[in-house]
């Protein structure tokens, strides 16, 4: 674990600690059946890897957690208490932390602007007379740098970092800020082995400071590497369940290529 996560770790949260459950949680819009009877339970210190092609139903199942859409069948337990979000700023305020594929980045804006992007430290006296750019740009810079992201000018545009130096700042920016939940969509889809393996490492990071991951991928080899649980999601619905010494990446692999339909095709194709 980097010194960072670890000053952020949370002493409150145990290692498997339920943080967010879904109970046949499901989810429709009109006469569209996105998500169907989804058990889920997210925990302090793991990694829950939700895997599934386009269309499986992973979007919808980020939205619900960060509170972009409500869920309409099932229950969600957040801390244990049922809870439907009416907006991400609730999730938010409840630590639910999310860092999307496209991530929320101004790319010509400065990486300690992107760092703070939303809730930016004024002056707590004259709130008109500006931002406290100077302790904003120290912050920033040592979060970065305790997590071994050392860039060449805290003022240079974000745009101008690696894709997996850009996922790190939202990492570290999420942390820093508090999260206890943190969902990752398609972290490293876009990114070459090098870059995918920065990010992974930061998210095992994440995971030993205590916090609950949800991990989003269709890449069940960047899933195996990082994750304790597995679920795979097929239009809408989880045809697989299971603690990672249940599974094997073989087995993972071929769940996600098509599992039992895949076999039955290849039967055919023999005859």
């Amino acid at each position: 674990m980097t010194d960072s996560l670890r000053e952020h770790a949370d002493p409150e949260l145990h290692k498997g600690e339920a943080l967010v459950e879904m109970v046949d949680v499901g989810k429709t819009y009109g006469a569209i059946r996105a998500l169907k009877g989804i058990n889920m339970t997210v925990r302090a210190g793991e990694v829950t890897g939700v895997l599934g092609d386009n269309g499986a139903g992973k979007s919808t199942l980020i939205k619900i957690i960060a509170g972009l859409h409500p869920h309409n069948e099932g229950t969600m337990l957040v801390h244990g208490n049922p809870t439907t979000f009416a907006s991400p700023r609730e999730a938010l305020g409840q630590g639910i932390a999310t860092v999307y594929q496209d991530l929320a980045v101004v790319g010509l804006m400065e990486v300690w602007r992107n760092f703070f992007l939303g809730s930016e430290l004024v002056t707590s006296k004259f709130p008109l007379a500006g931002m406290r750019v100077k302790e904003m740009k120290q912050i920033a810079d040592q979060e970065l740098r305790k997590m071994g992201i050392v860039v060449k000018d805290i003022d240079q545009p974000i745009g101008t970092l690696s894709g997996g130096q850009r996922q790190c700042v939202a990492i570290a920016r999420a942390v820093y800020f508090g999260a206890r939940v943190l969902i990752l969509d398609e972290p490293t889809a876009a990114l070459g082995v090098k870059q995918s393996g920065v990010v992974l490492k930061y998210t095992a990071a994440a995971r030993d400071a205590g916090l609950g991951v949800v991990f989003i991928t269709h890449n069940p080899h960047h899933a195996y590497l990082v994750s304790d649980h597995f679920i795979i999601l097929k239009l809408g619905q989880a045809v697989l369940d299971r603690k990672r010494s249940d599974v094997g990446l073989d087995e993972l692999t071929r769940q996600m290529a098509g599992g039992d339909e895949l076999t039955e095709l290849s039967h055919e194709l023999q005859r």
